[in-house]
């Protein structure tokens, strides 16, 4: 059986549960049914119900704009109704926006990654509607990489930023619909939340097993390739190596111009990590935070047992070969002023990451050191699972 989504799920019912109500809807591309209709398009059609307003997270409604890039707010263009950005002056909706709302509800696709930023949007969302006492629906969506595997540190309190909001480990297993719970109960937010989850769909399953289409979530996140080494190799933007933007594989590719892919490759593949092999590669990124137009040497990643690959392990076993290969060159991503903590440390989630990779404590032992945090969060989250 094909897994129907929320936004299907409330397009079969009807959309009796917002009939008579001025709904908002935080949304972007991710936001469609499963013929590609986009969520905002059937409410907007649907009777009975008034679309008031939409709101937008990083990248925007159209999820173009680059990552880290503010985005202003707009009318949509044939909609005819206010696009709220909660990525530009506000993180948040507005008290004002909300009191012309009687629901938020929201449709996005995450990415089953700490550091993805709409599980943040999401949880800031929930926050204010809270203080306003605005009921929220959420209409859930697959983790695309399953919902089985925990992986790297639960967030260290002195970490927590947008990029790290909610108190759970690189790769936490959960659904948006899911990890909104989580967040409501264990931050003490209290909103009225409701979740309309999928029907058919089942923690081991990955997107491809869903029958759902693929809508990049962000610009770079072309597929579920990216999304399967995303929880590991997103951490590289905390150092002077390029994750791969600006080409055609953004983050499956990893180097530097400084950088003897080669020799890199050599080291890896003869630490046969479950799961994963490396070829030698080189690039030229076209855009990016880093070494934008400079040729680069480096790796590829391939996944050959998703099952078995530990993303966030195999880019600790990256940063320690290249550490070791390249030690004058290679760099910390230096702290943003004015607030001082290192980017890397903000993304890991945890400042002794970082201080053992430094320090030369060998990977095995640094994941090691997770499994206590792990194992209480995997008791903690049972109470807010929606599927078997």
């Amino acid at each position: 059986m094909a897994v129907l989504a929320g936004a299907e799920r409330l397009r079969r019912e009807g959309f009796a549960r917002l009939r008579g109500r001025r709904v908002g809807l935080l949304t972007n591309p991710t936001g469609v049914t499963a013929d590609l209709t986009p969520t905002a398009d059937l409410l907007a059609a649907a009777p009975g119900v008034e679309l008031v307003a939409l709101f937008a997270p990083e990248h925007g409604l159209a999820a173009g704009a680059a990552a880290g890039a503010a985005v202003a707010s707009a009318v949509h263009p044939r909609l005819g109704v206010p696009v709220h950005s909660l990525y530009g002056e506000r993180r948040a909706p507005a008290p004002e926006h909300l009191a012309a709302l009687d629901l938020l509800t929201i449709d996005l696709q995450d990415v089953g990654a700490r550091f993805f930023t709409y599980a943040s949007t999401v949880a800031l969302a929930l926050e204010a509607c809270a203080r306003r006492g605005t009921p929220v629906l959420l209409l859930d969506r697959p983790n695309p990489i399953g919902g089985l595997t925990l992986e790297g540190p639960v967030l260290d309190p002195a970490c927590r930023s947008f990029v790290g909001l909610l108190p759970v480990p690189i790769r936490h297993g959960l659904t948006l619909g899911e990890l909104a719970r989580y967040a409501n109960a264990t931050l003490g937010y209290g909103a009225t939340l409701e979740v309309l989850p999928l029907a058919g769909w089942r923690r081991e399953h990955w997107h491809d097993r869903t029958g759902l289409p693929w809508v990049l979530p962000s610009p770079n996140m072309p597929t579920l390739d990216t999304a399967t080494v995303y929880p590991g190799t997103c951490l590289l933007e905390g150092t002077n190596l390029s994750e791969g933007r600006g080409t055609t594989r953004p983050f499956e590719l990893v180097g530097a111009p400084w950088l003897d892919g080669e020799a890199l490759t050599a080291m890896l593949n003869a630490l046969a990590l479950p799961g994963v092999r490396w070829r030698a590669a080189a690039f030229t990124p076209g855009h990016g935070r880093i070494h934008a137009g400079a040729p680069c040497g480096g790796v590829q990643l391939h996944v050959t047992d998703r099952a078995a690959f530990r993303p966030v392990a195999a880019a600790l076993h990256l940063l320690a070969a290249v550490r070791r290969l390249a030690p004058d060159d290679f760099a910390w991503r230096p702290p943003a002023a004015p607030d001082g903590r290192p980017f890397f440390d903000l993304l890991a989630g945890a400042p002794a990451v970082r201080a053992a990779l430094d320090t030369g404590v060998p990977v095995a032992e640094i994941v090691a050191s997770w499994q206590p945090d792990l194992a209480r969060f995997a008791d903690e989250r049972r109470a807010y699972l929606l599927y078997e």
